[in-house]
């Protein structure tokens, strides 16, 4: 046998070691997304997790057809024997179906804006509306204010849990459909995106007991 032959050998006996190594951790959905298994992720070092992003859909937490076009971005905060726990990091609609709600003859309107959370969380969140027709610039501006003011009072009143179910899970967009629709027509309202920018330093400790309280339901149950 050449070298050459003896060093691909050597190789493939240690990729085959590397992934002999490697255990498969099940990933855990925030408590306030139902604490359910969203997938599962591979590392030869437990530690190795803390902080890796983990992307799903709603569809995945719900089990809503309805719900797919939503995509979902976790973080791993801490891993507990085979389970990883993780934190809400942001979501998103899928491109394609963004692409889909847009018309001719109508009009798009975006809202961005950076609120926080009574508990101290910072998010920049991106609302959305689609008229039925095209509208003027001054009903712009006015759908638009009706966004801001209602994702900042909503921020302002909710804690971080309630504020990221509202927005996931379509509250917040049906308020300001209700309150912009006395402006123009509208044909759909949604809060598009949103990104954790930071969080409060006493996060940690509130996420560890929450895994720990989740840990040993797990355990009761078994």
């Amino acid at each position: 046998m050449s070298y050459s032959g003896v060093s691909a050998v050597s190789r493939r006996g240690r990729v085959r070691d590397k992934w002999r190594n490697k255990k498969w951790f099940t990933v855990i959905a925030p408590e306030y997304f139902g604490g359910t298994e969203i997938g599962s992720v591979v590392a030869d070092d437990p530690e190795k997790l803390i902080g890796r992003t983990v992307e799903s859909t709603l569809y995945d937490i719900t089990e809503d057809f309805a719900h797919q076009y939503l995509e979902m971005y976790f973080q791993i905060y801490r891993v507990e024997g085979r389970r990883a726990f993780t934190t809400f990091k942001g979501h998103e609609y899928a491109r394609d179906y963004l692409r889909s709600l847009v018309r001719r003859r109508t009009t798009r309107i975006d809202c961005i804006t950076n609120v926080t959370t009574k508990d101290g969380y910072t998010l920049r969140v991106s609302a959305v509306a689609f008229t039925l027709v095209r509208v003027k610039t001054s009903q712009e501006r006015g759908v638009r204010a009706v966004m801001k003011k209602i994702l900042e009072e909503k921020a302002s009143t909710l804690s971080f849990k309630e504020f990221v179910q509202e927005a996931v899970l379509g509250k917040i967009a049906s308020d300001i459909y209700n309150e912009a629709k006395k402006i123009v027509p509208l044909r759909h309202v949604g809060v598009r995106k949103s990104k954790v920018i930071s969080r409060p330093q006493v996060e940690t400790e509130e996420e560890q007991e929450e895994a720990k309280g989740e840990e040993e339901q797990v355990k009761a149950e078994k």
